[in-house]
């Protein structure tokens, strides 16, 4: 039986219900950011030479156009545009093969393709900034052990994403550094390219997720039909429970299903072991073993979750009441409910990093200012995610507050805040 949860007394407050929720998904989105905007301090050019051909990386972001310093603003806007442009397109066409081996059930061709993109970006990118960071320090280590140190990191962080017999934080750990390994890359773009293609991913992620069409939209509709994990990387917050739940494993696996639930005495001074009673009708709160598939009744079985910001599904167990009474239906929803932690596209944290990685090559003040334009951002999107109850992208809000303050920062509140600071004018 399928129905609708009508709001009781018992509820709490949406910020009571995704607290948790909401800290477990910022917490490594800030520490992602942090070692993003420290990294690039560490490893940034000159100024001369930030947005020089010659540091630039030829990428798919910068197939077209090769931003140069020496070159109008008209002639950057209309390059920035056309790299944003392909760069769409190319990720959209990917996104729309993926959905259609994963049609067909090529599942292994996809998950040995994830196991070597983490491999390789672990590997070849990590390992580029590690030895970056060895010169910068002026650090010394001989190559073998290079070697060794760098083939272990990347075979555990392999086998700790993919794997769901690790510690959920070491796996959490290993996504925090994937993201952050891609967006530091990601921060050598020019600077109008990175800006145009911000925002053009922002609104490829609203279309991919919310029209009927969508590549992701498919794509998770499929594998929640065919009740499988999604073949992405994807950061899952620590799952928590309610004052009125059940809490479900520590260690959860990587698909977006529940975990199976099992019934819970409501009476505390029931012995668990003792048998029904032979005078109790087959409507006893104390269904035996044949009888658990047919005492739960599905909540919200949410179906369209998907990959950049995935809610909560809830589900609930029909029990009887402490007397061994049949109770209501409607007491039912209110006995239990079980949540699984939020799930958050890995791609999010590399944008957001990048955005605040940018700003990192400008000032702190326009680093605070877009950190909390990110952050109010993936709230408000919680908040919502909270209220709508389907899935809903998690670039759009953030990622537009992002570049919104950025420039205020830069054009408005940072003049602003030198120039008083120089004529000693205080507030």
């Amino acid at each position: 039986m399928r129905r609708r949860r009508t709001p009781t007394a018992m509820d709490g407050s949406i910020l009571d219900s995704l607290g948790q929720e909401i800290v477990g998904v910022m917490s490594p989105v800030s520490i992602c950011m942090l070692l993003v905007v420290l990294l690039v301090s560490c490893l940034s050019p000159l100024p001369s030479s930030i947005d020089s051909p010659s540091s630039t990386p030829v990428t798919a972001a910068t197939l077209v156009y090769l931003e140069s310093p020496s070159d109008p603003p008209a002639k950057k806007l209309a390059g920035a545009l056309l790299n944003a442009a392909v760069f769409v397109v190319l990720v959209a066409a990917v996104t729309f093969l993926l959905v259609i081996l994963y049609y067909y059930n090529f599942t292994g061709f996809l998950k040995a393709y994830m196991r070597f993109s983490a491999f390789f970006v672990l590997a070849s990118m990590g390992g580029s900034i590690l030895f970056s960071l060895f010169r910068r320090f002026s650090l010394s280590l001989d190559a073998p052990s290079a070697i060794l140190l760098l083939l272990n990191f990347s075979v555990i962080g392999v086998l700790s994403i993919f794997s769901p017999a690790v510690p959920i934080v070491v796996r959490q750990s290993y996504m925090v550094a994937l993201a952050i390994i891609v967006a530091a890359w990601f921060t050598k773009l020019p600077e109008w390219t990175t800006w145009t293609l911000l925002l053009a991913l922002a609104a490829y992620d609203l279309a991919a997720v919310l029209c009927p069409r969508g590549p992701l939209r498919i794509l998770v509709d499929l594998a929640s039909s065919r009740d499988e994990e999604l073949p992405a990387l994807v950061y899952e917050a620590r799952p928590t429970a309610s004052n009125h739940s059940v809490s479900s494993s520590p260690f959860p696996a990587a698909s977006v299903e529940l975990q199976p639930q099992y019934p819970v005495n409501l009476n505390p001074n029931a012995n668990p072991n003792s048998e029904p009673s032979p005078n109790s009708s087959s409507n006893d709160s104390s269904p035996g073993p044949n009888q658990a598939d047919d005492s739960v009744v599905e909540i919200e079985s949410l179906a369209e979750e998907t990959l950049p910001l995935v809610p909560a599904a809830t589900s609930i167990t029909q029990l009887g009441s402490t007397h061994g009474d049949p109770i209501s239906s409607v007491e039912q929803d209110d006995i239990f409910e079980t949540s699984r932690g939020i799930r958050l596209g890995l791609g999010d944290f590399v944008f957001y990093s990048v955005l605040v990685g940018r700003a990192a090559m400008f000032d702190l003040m326009t680093v605070y200012a877009c950190y909390l334009a990110i952050i109010s951002g993936l709230g408000c999107t919680l908040i919502l995610l909270s209220i709508c109850r389907h899935a809903l992208p998690a670039l759009p809000i953030s990622i537009t507050l992002g570049v919104v303050f950025y420039f205020l920062t830069r054009l408005v509140m940072e003049p602003f805040v030198v120039g008083a600071s120089t004529s000693l004018i205080m507030f």
